[in-house]
């Protein structure tokens, strides 16, 4: 989805009685967010010696704990399994995160992460914090707070029907 600065009233944009369905109108939106705060993401995990998917990885740990395979990382990354291992494989080289082989599949690894993957983990959250700050002061704490538990059933709906 493209992000756009039309608005209903443009004359370029949408003509009268043709409005996009509310659910595209939500998840153009979410498009938009999503560009723009990674753009601010990636400037910041450079700061943290990460790129944005290495520290989805890191982030996922931290978030969920425990241990996972490659396999199930990619699924919920929606990456191939190459993609996921080409990650893991700068995270193990950075010593974040410690991969052994599976004890029951000798085909499968086993990935968990590392204490310093949970430092590098803490240090690009810190990175991030002049933004996220800003952030909160120009759209306000209420609104954010207003917003998350909308956004957690967004996105849990939007996980178990993909």
């Amino acid at each position: 989805m493209k992000a756009s600065s039309k608005s209903k009233s443009d004359p370029a944009g949408p003509s009268a009685g043709s409005a996009p369905p509310i659910a595209f109108l939500v998840a153009n939106e979410l498009g938009i967010i999503d560009q723009l705060m990674n753009a601010v993401g990636e400037r910041c995990m450079a700061q943290a010696g990460l790129n944005l998917a290495q520290f989805g990885v890191l982030n996922n740990f931290v978030r969920l704990g425990g241990e996972r395979t490659p396999v199930q990382l990619a699924r919920a990354f929606q990456v191939t399994k190459g993609a996921m291992t080409n990650t893991l494989q700068r995270l193990h080289a950075l010593a974040m995160v410690q991969i052994v082989d599976h004890p029951q599949d000798g085909r499968s690894k086993i990935v968990t992460i590392t204490p310093k993957g949970r430092k590098a983990h803490g240090e690009a959250v810190a990175a991030l914090a002049p933004d996220l700050a800003r952030l909160t002061a120009g759209v306000g704490q209420t609104t954010l707070e207003r917003l998350l538990p909308e956004l957690q059933k967004l996105r849990i709906w939007l996980d178990e029907n993909r």
